[in-house]
């Protein structure tokens, strides 16, 4: 018999990738350079010229049957005790190997963050706008996710809506700072705040609640922003981060779980990540590259086109009449659409002006749209054209 659940998930398919396939057919049409497609989070800068660099050295300097062996459960110990020491140098917390365990990037620490601190029937909650996969990440684990309605005026949390779904089954709060698709860093203040209630909230349970703290956009802050790490403000929070984004390195599928070391069962709940992927068939990333990103801890590829890109979408699109909170990182923003159905809105969009945007119902915000300007900038120039006869078409100029 097939799995009722994932044959059900079938039907569930990503907006994201579909308006990606859509906007793949029309280029196939009209040219890619024709379609203005802003779709997939893929980064659009290369990766350092270190990598390669990085890569031969391993390749020429390491024993064959060692390197491409298996790495022990947790790891490589080489690897883990590096990024632990960038990590007590950087944020100034004091990390070792014990509290570093590596994964198949953001989604793959996240599977086992999840296993380890909540249990089926439990709830984690979050906070609109969200990454749409968490929603199968979360419940397939047999928990629940709850979503917090977004504050669409800031997009920091809404912490009224969020006090009253705080209960006795809430186990974590998943976060995404920088956020995906908003763009917004949660600032110092609303960790602080966020920080406050969940220590309140552990007393009046009397069970710890985690904050999970899902960070691939962590350098891509932009100018002045207020970025502040999410481990210093609350002990029981778990860190889970991928190279994708800072390394331009998505296919590589490459991360880790940090747990903060203030938390008591910081230890135990690295070993129980490799429990963990007995049940999931995880098995640690590949040898080769955990030990390149050993070697390129805080390098990052030139990301300064994402701000680029950022402040000129910014500025033309609030000049044609569009409502959108500025976003202080990420390569993402999150326009307000003009007419009520952002599906029809964003529809309208590629069908007459080869525009790929994805609209916001699936990241808990109807009414919204993503756009992921990790494209070349002149071809985000280019598409201003197009977005002055979008919203011409529906009376915004």
């Amino acid at each position: 018999m097939l799995s009722p659940k994932y044959k059900e998930m079938l039907g569930m398919k990503s907006v994201i990738r579909e308006m990606s396939a859509k906007a793949h057919k029309i280029g196939e049409e009209i040219g890619f350079e024709n379609v203005f497609d802003y779709s997939l989070g893929n980064p659009s800068v290369p990766a350092p010229e270190k990598v390669n660099d990085v890569i031969k050295k391993i390749l020429d300097n390491s024993e064959p049957l060692a390197l491409h062996g298996y790495s022990e459960g947790h790891g490589i110990l080489s690897v883990r005790e590096k990024i632990a020491g960038y990590l007590k140098e950087t944020y100034g917390l004091p990390y070792t190997y014990n509290h570093v365990f590596m994964a198949s990037g953001a989604a793959g620490a996240l599977a086992h963050a999840f296993r380890a601190v909540v249990c089926p029937g439990e709830e984690i909650i979050t906070f609109a706008p969200f990454f749409p996969e968490y929603r199968p990440y979360v419940e397939t684990t047999g928990a629940a996710l709850k979503v917090i309605p977004a504050d669409t005026t800031s997009f920091q949390i809404n912490f009224e809506a969020f006090e009253k779904e705080l209960n006795e089954k809430t186990a974590a709060i998943l976060i995404n700072t920088p956020n995906n698709p908003s763009g917004i860093v949660y600032s110092t203040e609303t960790i602080q705040k966020l920080a406050d209630i969940l220590k309140k909230a552990q007393e009046k349970y009397g069970h710890d609640i985690y904050i999970i703290s899902d960070e691939p956009y962590r350098e891509i802050v932009f100018d002045g922003v207020d970025a502040p790490c999410v481990s210093k403000f609350y002990d029981n929070t778990i860190m889970c981060y991928s190279y994708s984004k800072s390394l331009s390195f998505p296919g590589e599928r490459i991360g880790y779980v940090a747990v903060n070391p203030a938390c008591k069962d910081a230890e135990t709940i690295i070993h129980m990540c490799v429990q963990i992927s007995r049940g999931i068939g995880h098995n640690c990333p590949a040898s080769l590259i955990q030990l390149t990103v050993a070697e390129l801890l805080g390098e990052t590829s030139d990301l300064k086109v994402y701000e680029t890109n950022a402040n000129i979408l910014y500025e033309e699109l609030t000049r044609l009449g569009f409502s959108i909170v500025k976003p202080g990182g990420t390569f993402y923003m999150f326009p307000k659409a003009p007419i009520e159905d952002a599906n029809e809105f964003c529809n309208t969009a590629l069908e007459k002006y080869n525009l790929v945007l994805v609209p916001g119902d699936s990241f808990g915000c109807p009414g919204f749209f993503r756009i992921s300007y990790c494209v070349e900038t002149e071809k985000v120039k280019r598409s201003i054209a197009a977005f002055e006869k979008l919203a011409a078409e529906y009376g915004l100029i």
